[in-house]
């Protein structure tokens, strides 16, 4: 059972006018925020500091009052504020002048030396209604998208600059850029425009997402899509998707046909979802669940299914003392591999009930012998388990993919270790198996959060789940929050890579598919504000959800 202040834009006043000007001008308010935190415009007070709009001819002019100062052309304007988006962008340093809005006539143009934006643009052109032109050369009124050097920033940021009536949206990569474009995007649905100056904004995890139990529940293909749009304005760039369970296999296989329920997604709709998750810059994140969680494979193969010393069978479980149930999943990760190009893979390996019994190695002696052989006289079934799921991350590795896997899958004390290179997955410390975070993160494992407490959206609330709340992830929940409530030391923030909100069909009528939309895009929203800024939002929760619906519209 995978079974967890009104929004002060800094009004610091910076102006472009001579030094007996600047003793006129009016404070702005302060949320207290330096310069370092990314989150206030990078502008020193005038009480203290020059103003760095003040080019050196203008400043020398201000310091000599024998010289007259030209009037600067923003002088009209107010100072900018930076827009209103979800997430909030990190840094947004503010400037005079009249901003931009989409106006007749106005285009989208892409930098002559980066074509592969070509589909950023063309996006953001429908999405607020302006003219596509390629890689002409901008005019005023228009949007330039470029790509950057590689050195120019980390991975997925981007700058977005307003300035002379154009916007230029530059990354050091095209998810950068695309970022851009959606918080333009935004910026156009929440204000009508955006504001002078310049925003640098980045992620602070590389994993932001979503996991969807497909194999419990049938989600449409246009279901699944209209999530991938949704994610992509969030910033958001996993969807992993869980085809194998108890109930259903939902995916068309070519190799084991006779495994596959009814409704499934065929393998041309896979490759419509993938294809559009790429174009929005999000990997498609496919599980095939082992060695737990295959009833519906065995009800195909029940000579497959793990049986007790007395011959009982074991519900979703296959015998991996038989060489046989590895070729069958084997064959299946080997089918399947070309289907997602994505760099990432899901091997599962949660719950498998041999390991639950109070002494596995007397409930099932072949598992045992089989371990004994393999690693030697004091190996038990915990190892054999291992040994399982480190060869189907050897059937996977030479793809390139990174692995994933559940971390009650992750044994200690043990002769056989999980390999270095799977990232856990961390869900619950509850299960047989599984420790508390700590036990991960001192041994150097890299870590997702899929805390059960907060980012758990069981359909029908069975065990004593509740469905999350996009306001218990906003005002309580971190990255740093990995079980229960309580935050793991700030230290281990570099080997957390990120989370994501998980969708668990178990009681898979409690919900329709509208419903189960409704109730996860608050949850989706905060997680995403949560994962690309983890310092406390500046918005209050009843701002936010405002701010969600009016960023949503339209949609």
């Amino acid at each position: 059972m995978r079974q967890l202040r009104k929004h002060r834009k800094n009004h610091v006043i910076a102006t472009a006018t001579v030094a007996a000007v600047l003793t006129l001008a009016v404070p702005g308010c302060s949320s207290g925020a330096g310069p370092d935190d990314g989150r206030s415009p990078a502008v020193p007070s005038p009480a203290t500091a020059p103003s760095p709009a003040i080019p050196p001819a203008t400043a020398d002019a201000a310091a000599s009052p024998a010289q007259a100062p030209t009037p600067s052309p923003t002088a009209g304007y107010q100072l900018s504020t930076a827009p209103d988006t979800v997430p909030a962008v990190r840094e947004h340093t503010p400037a005079r002048g009249p901003g931009w809005r989409p106006a007749e006539g106005a285009r989208v143009v892409v930098d002559a030396k980066s074509p592969g934006l070509a589909d950023e643009g063309r996006l953001l052109a429908r999405e607020i209604g302006l003219g596509y032109a390629g890689t002409a050369g901008p005019n005023r009124g228009d949007v330039q998208l470029a790509l950057g050097a590689k050195s120019s920033g980390t991975p997925e940021s981007y700058t977005l600059a307003v300035r002379d009536g154009q916007v230029r949206i530059t990354g050091p990569d095209e998810a950068g850029v695309f970022y851009g474009t959606r918080t333009l995007k935004q910026a156009v649905r929440t204000e009508g425009s955006v504001g002078e100056g310049t925003v640098k904004d980045r992620p602070a995890k590389p994993q932001r997402g979503l996991n969807l139990d497909i194999a419990r529940k049938n989600f449409t293909p246009d279901w699944i899509e209209n999530r991938l749009r949704e994610m992509a304005d969030l910033k958001l760039n996993q969807l992993g998707l869980h085809f194998s369970d108890d109930q259903a296999f939902r995916i068309e296989s070519t190799t084991h046909p006779e495994i596959v329920s009814n409704p499934h997604l065929s393998k041309a709709e896979v490759r419509r979802i993938v294809a559009l998750a790429e174009s929005l810059h999000i990997a498609v994140v496919p599980e095939i669940d082992s060695p737990g969680h295959l009833g519906a494979v065995l009800r195909a193969h029940p000579q497959l299914q793990l049986r007790d010393v007395n011959g009982r069978a074991v519900q979703g479980a296959v015998d991996i003392s038989n060489p046989a149930a590895a070729r069958l999943v084997d064959e299946l990760l080997r089918e399947y591999l070309p289907l997602f190009p994505a760099g990432a893979w899901h091997l599962g390996a949660d719950e498998y009930q041999a390991l639950v019994r109070s002494n596995p190695e007397a409930s099932f002696p072949q598992l045992a012998a089989a371990a004994r052989q393999r690693y030697g006289a004091g190996a038990k079934v915990q190892d054999l388990a291992t040994g399982w799921l480190n060869d189907r991350a050897d059937v996977v590795r030479p793809s390139g993919k990174q692995l994933h896997a559940w971390n009650d899958g992750f044994f200690t004390g043990g002769i056989a270790r999980p390999a270095r290179d799977i990232q856990a997955e961390y869900w619950t410390g509850k299960e047989i198996g599984a420790r508390p975070p700590l036990g991960y993160l001192t041994e150097g494992r890299k870590v997702v959060n899929l805390n059960d407490e907060y980012l758990y959206y069981v359909l029908g609330e069975p065990n004593q789940f509740t469905y999350p709340t996009g306001r218990r992830i906003y005002e309580q929940w971190t990255p740093l929050v990995l079980r229960g409530t309580t935050p793991v030391p700030a230290r281990y923030q570099g080997q957390i890579l990120g989370a994501r909100l998980a969708v668990w069909c178990d009681l898979a009528g409690a919900q329709t598919q509208a419903q189960v939309a409704a109730g996860i895009r608050m949850p989706l929203a905060a997680l995403a504000q949560k994962v690309w800024d983890e310092r406390p939002p500046r918005l209050s929760w009843s701002e936010f959800t405002a701010l969600v619906d009016r960023a949503g519209r339209d949609r």
